[in-house]
């Protein structure tokens, strides 16, 4: 019985018995004829099954709570009896914007998995200002590490930086080009987009509580932040990115701050905060729950 539990915890967070088959490394069809054999067993249709989603049935909706109080107490025990004093093991799945990956998590993995040998962690790297987030159940995404909070209710959000940026450009740039002592002359000079899918790109400044839009155009525009870095760096034209990936280069002096005075975002309210997103859950996984209590120390 547990066995059938634990398959149809997997079709619920997974949202879809292929993901979950492929979760749980059976055929669909061995998914399907063991959620058939639960529902004979309790008597009860727990899901609506159509050709575009999977949905639990009201009955199915108490089942799922209830089994997951039971399954999470026999692993608790299973693992009491083992003697491994609840040490997180087992699948985790993360997502993550490209840039952050590389300059955050690709550093702080190694000395995770050394703390927590028994855990099986898949990386994913995705766009990182396409930022738009991943389907954790669709996907068998555990965790996604996003800018901003997600919109969905039935997500949670950890904070795990403040977003903050500048505006930069090199000393070469500087020296050969008008010089820029107001948000304004920003319109004569070369600016490195984030692309949004959009015609016109805003870049937003703030100083004594006096708001200026300005808009920026420029010869490359990229939704990812690493190669307008790259240009930047190759004194192509001003750019404003997150102060964690232009910090270095400005205490190396390679880049230079603009307009001091001002705080400048890609957005009017906020730059943004970035957050690792999990899916809501009476019992967190102790996988989970041990990467996000060590992201939140690491980088705190």
């Amino acid at each position: 019985m547990l066995y059938l539990l634990g398959v149809f915890e997997q079709v619920v967070v997974s949202g879809s018995f292929s993901q979950a088959a492929k979760a749980l490394n059976m055929a669909p069809s061995s998914v399907t004829r063991n959620i058939d054999k639960l529902e004979n067993k309790i008597k009860t249709t727990l899901f609506k099954r159509s050709t575009r989603q999977l949905i639990l049935t009201e009955d199915g909706q108490y089942f799922y709570q209830q089994s997951i109080k039971i399954l999470e107490q026999s692993r608790n025990l299973l693992s009491e009896m083992q003697g491994n004093n609840n040490t997180p093991e087992g699948a985790l799945r993360i997502s993550v914007f490209e840039t952050f990956g590389n300059i955050y998590l690709t550093n702080l993995i190694p000395d995770f998995l050394k703390r927590y040998p028994k855990i099986e962690l898949e990386l994913e790297l995705e766009l990182e200002l396409d930022n738009n987030l991943v389907d954790l159940n669709s996907d068998n995404i555990d965790i996604a590490i996003r800018i901003g909070t997600p919109i969905d209710s039935n997500l949670k959000a950890r904070h795990l930086l403040t977003n903050t940026t500048s505006l930069v450009a090199t000393p070469e740039y500087i020296k050969s080009n008008p010089q820029i002592k107001t948000p304004q002359d920003l319109k004569d000079h070369n600016c490195l987009i984030i692309s949004h899918e959009r015609q016109r790109t805003n870049w937003y400044f703030n100083s004594n509580k006096t708001l200026t839009k300005i808009s920026v155009t420029g010869n490359l525009a990229s939704k990812g932040g690493s190669p307008l870095l790259n240009a930047a760096l190759q004194h192509l034209g001003v750019l404003l990115l997150s102060d964690w990936m232009v910090k270095p280069y400005i205490e190396s002096k390679q880049l230079e701050v603009l307009l001091p005075k001002w705080t400048v975002t890609h957005n009017e309210n906020t730059s943004g905060e970035i957050y690792a997103v999990y899916k809501s859950a009476q019992y967190l996984k102790p996988q989970i729950r041990a990467f996000l209590d060590y992201l939140a120390e690491q980088l705190q």
